[in-house]
């Protein structure tokens, strides 16, 4: 991924999910990364190298259920 770093910024790119998924979902990934920020965007950024077959990439680690893993349905 060249010279990017976790505090490197790129361009923003839009999303589009409900809250229902998008907040529980920063939940679970700040239970992986509880340290600095967008631990969001490093877990989406982990699957989408994997997704691609990108050398080297492997899925996600997950965490452990929680709250999140719990629908409104």
């Amino acid at each position: 991924m060249g010279n990017e770093t976790e505090t490197d910024y790129d361009k923003p790119r839009q999303f589009r999910v409900p809250d229902s998924q998008w907040l529980p979902f920063e939940a679970a990934t700040k239970t992986i990364h509880p340290e600095g920020r967008g631990a969001r965007a490093r877990v989406l950024r982990q699957f989408m190298d994997w997704y691609m077959r990108r050398p080297g990439a492997k899925l996600p680690e997950r965490p452990p259920a929680g709250p999140w893993s719990q629908t409104d349905a």
